[in-house]
Parts: C-alpha cells; sequence; structure tokens
C-alpha cells in the first residue's frame, strides 16, 4: 500500500470539490537538468519519480484520473538517446514487478492514449500486459499518454468513423472514437515549466478544461504545489458557456 501516515492536507483544499480528471503536461525535465550541469535524461529520471509521488498525493486526495503527457508524436525528433532513455524509465517500472503489484494492492488501473503499436515490441507487450493485469481496479486511473497527438487522435477517430460506415450525430458520439472513450474529459489542465500553451494535448477534451500554468519545473513540483493548483481551480466558476 502506499504511505499510510496520516494524510495532511492544506486547510485551504475543499476535499469535496476536487476535479474528477486532471491532465499534466509535464514540462521542463531536460531544463531542470541543464541548469545542475547534468545530462538531459537525468531531468527524465528525476521527473519519473516525481510522478510517482504526484500520483500518491493525487490517489489519497480522492481523485480518479490522471493523465501524463508521456511521450508525443513530436518527440520522435529528439535524439535516439533521449528517446531511449524516456522510454527505459517506462520500460524498468513495468518490468519491475514490485511496482506492478504496487498497482494491484492499490486498486489502480494502467490505460494509455496513443498508438503504443509503433513503440519498442518488448515496450508495448509490457505496457499492454500491465494494462490487462490492472484492467478491473477502480480506485485511480493512471492514464499515460504515449506516442500521442491531438490531431493525431482526431484523425485517426474520423477515420474509425469512415471506416464504420455509421457516421455520427452528436459530440458525444465522436468521443466515443476517441483513446479517452471510456474516461472524463479532464476538469484540469497543469502544466509546468512556464510554458504558454498545449503542444497538441488533448485538443477535443480540453473544450471546457480549466488550466493552470507555473514557472517550476516539472521535478521540482511538489505536492504542495500541486494543492496550490487545486486550491486555484476551486475558486473559478465553470460555465460551460452559460451565463451564471
Amino acid at each position: 500500500m502506499f504511505n499510510n501516515t496520516k494524510n495532511k492536507f492544506n486547510k485551504k483544499l475543499n476535499l469535496q470539490k476536487l476535479p474528477q480528471h486532471i491532465a499534466i503536461i509535464m514540462d521542463g525535465n531536460g531544463r531542470w537538468a541543464s541548469r545542475r550541469g547534468l545530462p538531459r535524461n537525468m531531468g527524465h529520471k528525476a521527473g519519473f519519480e516525481n510522478i510517482k509521488k504526484i500520483v500518491e498525493h493525487i490517489y489519497k486526495l480522492g481523485i480518479k484520473v490522471v493523465t501524463f503527457f508521456t511521450f508525443s508524436t513530436e518527440n520522435w525528433k529528439r535524439p535516439q538517446e533521449e528517446i531511449d532513455g524516456i522510454f527505459n524509465l517506462v520500460r524498468n517500472h513495468l518490468k519491475d514487478d514490485k511496482e506492478v503489484q504496487r498497482l494491484i494492492d492499490n486498486d489502480i488501473k494502467l490505460t494509455t492514449m496513443g498508438d503504443i503499436s509503433k513503440l519498442p515490441e518488448d515496450l508495448y507487450n509490457k505496457l499492454t500486459e500491465v494494462q490487462q493485469k490492472t484492467q478491473n481496479a477502480k480506485k485511480l486511473v493512471l492514464n499515460l499518454a504515449i506516442n500521442y497527438g491531438g490531431r493525431a487522435e482526431i484523425l485517426r477517430a474520423v477515420n474509425e468513423i469512415v471506416k464504420s460506415g455509421k457516421g455520427v450525430k452528436t459530440t458525444e458520439e465522436f468521443a466515443s472514437y476517441l483513446y479517452s472513450a471510456s474516461l472524463p474529459d479532464p476538469d484540469f489542465v497543469i502544466r509546468t515549466s512556464g510554458e504558454l500553451r498545449i503542444s497538441n494535448f488533448m485538443l477535443y477534451q480540453m473544450a471546457y478544461s480549466e488550466f493552470y500554468f507555473t514557472k517550476t519545473y516539472w521535478p521540482d513540483f511538489s505536492t504542495k504545489q500541486l494543492e496550490k493548483a487545486l486550491i486555484d481551480f476551486q475558486k473559478r466558476k465553470r460555465r460551460f458557456g452559460a451565463v451564471k
């Protein structure tokens, strides 16, 4: 089980008014490493360790879904060494039986969005295996966007609809063809490192998401900063196009 010490949350945080789905654009790993004179992959390693801390905190808060933008369709343009380093981090985590059992013991379901068939075969197989092992978990959905791009996702959905020959009449029907069909749209999107863009991430699903940008690099984004972001989210009035 996760650390079972007594949970201590910010007193300003309303645990009854939390987003159902948080999506996180984890940016700044490379710059975090460069500022310390380290190789970029050391930044990705630090960022990956931070994922585990944030997931544990989200779990304790009772939030139902968290999506991490892990590897984009554009990330293939990076140096091969960096790509291999990112894949190795995911691979080593999934190959660790204790880590997989940790997901199972804590009732965490692993899902992915993106064309994972383009990943190295062993990584694809391991992702598929762990998804199958955790498919009945109910407490938290840990969704990894890997080889994912919002435009590619929409194009894929359109092609699937054309192939089906059925057509769609509603936005709900269209959404059923997306990678995220089984998930609620993200209520809250967090981007670290100070960049003010969404970088082709969940373009369709973010229609009414609330956004939060911070200059903190992802490896330094703490649980306290997560709570600060959530408090900011709770101050907002979500209108969904209506006048209130």
